[in-house]
């Protein structure tokens, strides 16, 4: 229910009662509002873009031309992630073929590898000093693995890991290899090795592999995924209008100012409305009975009230930034990759994308080609704080460098920032998550956090997912019924644990799936800085830290 307090003028008010208030319409927000509203609960969602629902799954459409933020393949194990994306836009996926290649000092290699091609692009020198490096690992690894170097060395030998993995591994993240957890090249690397990727590059050179990857071989190899025919904002898009017409409420260009206790366990949820320009249109109150936040835990602790006790630990959290700019070129397609991995220190951009090769429709005009150069920054940093010109330019540049454009083909450029694109995984986040997240368990159970940043968790968008289907569940059950914290990014969905181990949903409602028994017990390692303190494992292997 909606009560305008006042006129509907700048500065005025707006009331709305619900049973559900939530804090962001990324995928978190917007799964959990779809869900509820299937259930007959009321939400009110606020989302401060006043255009885009998405969050960092939008789509950005600039002049006709539509393009991703970071690219995003809807590919998931879970069964019951897959059938709810086909339930909300069951009849605009594309299959798309995954393309992908490394830059590496004026070269192209596929990836997957093709030992061939690879052996011509390297040359017979390197290609067999290669070769003795990786022997010369495998015959005497490092004993005290503790950084991702050192665990990327042992797996490949150092010269390929200075090739394919040392550049753009620091670019993205902003932190030497040498400083960074092994933990993260165990989890980002599992189940790829040197002898498996050169045999399947031999089986490509040769055409002996014509069996299709299935999604049951190694993640990073996956040769197809399905697609939004206009991106994947197009899921979210579905998703917000779902939500409007169960009668609940997706409420753009709405800020939160703040989340207070109404002290009978229910919320009071202010909002500042503002319209394109940024003016201030007014201030929206949202009484719930239940909060579901996918904002940063940072931004959340600040606005809580009263303000908890943890607000100091969690003002120490801190994220990654990118920024992606857009070109237009006049040309046809430079290049057929969905992406490519930049390996070179010679420029700043870390990928680039190509819209068309995600989707045709992505780029209205077959003369134009429409790439996006993602930049991975702090905010704040010379990067960030570059005029749009100047990133434009850099950009424009720096394809020049790469031998892909010449300067006078750009025709165009457009410049999206991210915010918060990647929590951080420093040497105290871990301590700072679990004093904020025990402080608000405690005191609050109809508060519940959800997402990537909601979370201060590198999940992708089925994982955010994930945390929200739970999460409707505990609601409906009122209780915590799942510790959604469970849930993780590479999840690999697979049975786990003994049967009956995992608590059964309530009475009524359907028995513990597979999928969630996965979601629940599954673990993921994440970047994170050695701790000072860490002793190192000496079983050749790297140590697990509980997350």
């Amino acid at each position: 229910m909606m009560v305008n307090v006042g006129c509907p003028s700048v500065g005025s008010s707006q009331q709305y009662d619900v049973d559900v208030a939530i804090i962001g319409a990324g995928p978190a927000g917007l799964t959990a509002g779809y869900l509820l509203s299937k259930q007959g609960y009321s939400v009110a969602v606020i989302e401060k873009d006043t255009r885009y629902v998405g969050g960092i799954s939008r789509t950005v459409e600039h002049d006709g031309y539509r393009f991703d933020i970071g690219g995003h393949r809807f590919f998931s194990k879970s069964k019951q992630v897959v059938d709810l994306w086909n339930e909300i836009l069951p009849d605009d996926f594309i299959q798309r073929p995954r393309m992908s290649r490394i830059y590496y000092e004026g070269k192209f290699y596929s990836y997957p590898l093709r030992a061939f091609e690879a052996l011509w692009n390297l040359g017979i020198v390197r290609s067999t000093l290669c070769m003795a490096s990786f022997a010369k690992a495998k015959a005497f690894p490092k004993k005290m693995v503790k950084s991702f170097e050192d665990w990327t060395t042992n797996q490949f030998g150092w010269k390929l890991y200075s090739i394919f993995f040392k550049t753009y591994t620091e670019k993205v993240w902003g932190m030497p290899c040498d400083e960074m957890s092994a933990d993260w090249a165990a989890q980002r690397i599992k189940g790829l090795s040197l002898g498996a990727a050169v045999l399947d590059g031999l089986k490509r050179s040769l055409g002996l592999n014509k069996r299709p990857n299935d999604g049951m071989q190694t993640k990073t190899l996956l040769e197809t995924f399905r697609y939004p025919r206009l991106g994947p904002g197009m899921m979210w898009e579905a998703a917000r209008d779902k939500v409007v017409a169960a009668g609940s409420h997706v409420l753009m260009g709405h800020a939160m100012k703040q989340l207070a206790s109404d002290g009978q366990g229910g919320w009071r949820l202010s909002a500042t409305r503002v319209d394109a320009d940024g003016t201030v249109q007014g201030e929206t109150l949202i009484r719930a009975r239940h909060a579901i936040s996918s904002a940063p835990m940072r931004e959340l602790a600040t606005r809580l009230h009263p303000l908890p006790a943890t607000t100091l630990e969690a003002n120490r959290l801190r994220y990654r930034d990118f920024l992606t700019v857009a070109l237009k070129i006049r040309s046809e397609d430079l290049f057929p990759d969905n992406w490519i991995y930049i390996h070179d220190s010679k420029v700043k951009v870390g990928r680039i994308q190509n819209f068309r090769s995600w989707s045709p429709e992505m780029v209205p005009d077959e003369s134009v080609a429409c790439v996006g150069l993602e930049y991975f920054c702090f905010e704040g940093d010379d990067l960030w704080a570059a005029s749009d010109e100047a990133l434009i330019a850099l950009a424009t540049k720096e394809m020049a460098i790469l031998g892909l454009v010449r300067p006078e083909q750009v025709i165009g450029g457009v410049v999206v920032r991210q915010e918060k694109a990647y929590p951080v995984y420093d040497d105290e986040y871990a301590a700072n998550v679990a004093a904020m997240r025990a402080e608000l368990e405690a005191a609050y159970p109809t508060l519940h956090l959800v997402g990537r940043n909601g979370m201060h968790r590198y999940n992708n968008q089925d994982h955010a997912m994930m945390t929200a289907m739970l999460t409707v569940e505990n609601i409906i059950a009122e209780r915590r019924v799942y510790d959604i914290w469970c849930v993780n990014e590479d999840a690999e969905y697979h049975e786990a644990g003994d049967e009956g181990e995992q608590q059964a949903l309530p009475a009524g409602r359907a028995p513990l799936s597979e999928d969630q028994a996965a979601a629940l017990a599954s673990v993921r390692d994440v970047p994170e800085r050695i701790p000072a303190t860490a002793e190192a494992p000496v079983s050749g292997k790297p140590g697990r830290r509980a997350a």
